[in-house]
């Protein structure tokens, strides 16, 4: 992937990035889904670059310069309850000389085992604070968690991590204004990976229709089951167009981006969950085993729903910023 130059997407060019713009990051997140990709794409070359980028200091463009070159990974450490909530924040940042002590958890951190650096928000006496720190700092207990989809995430327990004044981004209390770009970067490129996930099961499951037989005939010639699948097709196209609409929107007007990308993120979710349930309910019995694929993208749908913000969380943001 570095080499082909898919981890510089959001580099900038005087970074050795393609800065190639979010919806070319959507492409790639888009095939990604359809061939269920295990990667950090979307936390590294997504999130964690789109935040970089914002700081133009040394320190920064030399990690994006890593990033573009395959050579390092970053994790998110965000959730802190059992739903997406990243401005509800209790893990502490105590101001001590020109560092800082950092105590409490977090949870269901994607890339948290693996990542090499971890970028985490923490509430300090100044405000939310983010700090960019190495996965293996003293005082940061890392304990993995089965993924029904097999991807790599970890609780977090920081136990009195102590850390430099040079670990805090930005200006102390901004680190949540900081992260909000990084967030819907990632929000919307999930919700593309999402949508190729949609696409790859939908196709699936229509080739089956094509060549299953019951009563000597296909059962695609079923008027019931071309109902259904035609839906889904009209499900999918819309939800195409929305996740194309919230990359337009952060490559031209990112500071207006959080609705599309709402938007984006719950059609997604709400499109995939139709899209494996469709799935499994047309293969009928042998949906549920492993001799067909439907299995697996019903379980990266679960996940990539819960992650950066489920169905009911973007509905929400949707619906307070239509004014309901």
């Amino acid at each position: 992937m570095a080499a082909a130059g898919w981890a510089g997407v959001l580099v900038p060019e005087e970074a050795d990035g393609s800065d190639m713009g979010h919806a070319a990051a959507h492409v790639l997140a888009r095939e990604m889904g359809r061939n269920l990709t295990v990667s950090p794409f979307l936390s590294t070359a997504v999130m964690a670059a789109t935040l970089l980028r914002q700081l133009k200091d040394p320190s920064s463009n030399g990690k994006l310069k890593e990033i573009a070159a395959g050579e390092l990974t970053y994790a998110l450490a965000l959730d802190e309850s059992a739903k997406f909530s990243p401005e509800n924040v209790e893990l502490t940042a105590e101001k001590r000389g020109n560092g800082y002590i950092l105590n409490g958890k977090k949870r269901f951190v994607i890339d948290g085992c693996d990542a090499e650096r971890i970028l985490v928000l923490a509430k300090s006496d100044e405000g939310l604070c983010l700090f960019d720190l190495a996965n293996t700092t003293k005082g940061l207990e890392k304990t993995p968690l089965e993924m029904i989809d097999s991807r790599d995430a970890a609780d977090l327990v920081f136990d009195n991590v102590e850390l430099s004044g040079d670990a805090l981004l930005g200006a102390a209390g901004s680190g949540y204004d900081l992260l909000k770009p990084a967030l819907e970067a990632g929000q919307a490129a999930l919700a593309a990976e999402t949508i190729g996930l949609s696409e790859a099961a939908f196709a699936q499951t229509t080739d089956y229709l094509k060549e299953r037989k019951q009563f000597g005939v296909t059962i695609g010639s079923f008027q019931a089951l071309q109902h259904r699948a035609a839906h889904l097709w009209c499900e999918i196209e819309l939800t195409h167009s929305a996740v194309l609409n919230a990359g337009r929107i952060l490559d031209t007007a990112p500071d207006t981006a959080t609705l599309a990308v709402s938007v984006a993120k719950a059609r997604a979710t709400d499109t995939a969950q139709k899209a494996v349930q469709e799935g499994v309910q047309m293969h009928g019995g042998m949906g549920m085993t492993d001799a067909f694929d439907m299995g697996f993208y019903m379980k990266r749908a679960r996940v990539a729903a819960e992650w950066l913000g489920d169905y009911g969380y973007h509905a929400g943001v949707v619906a307070q910023l239509r004014g309901f």
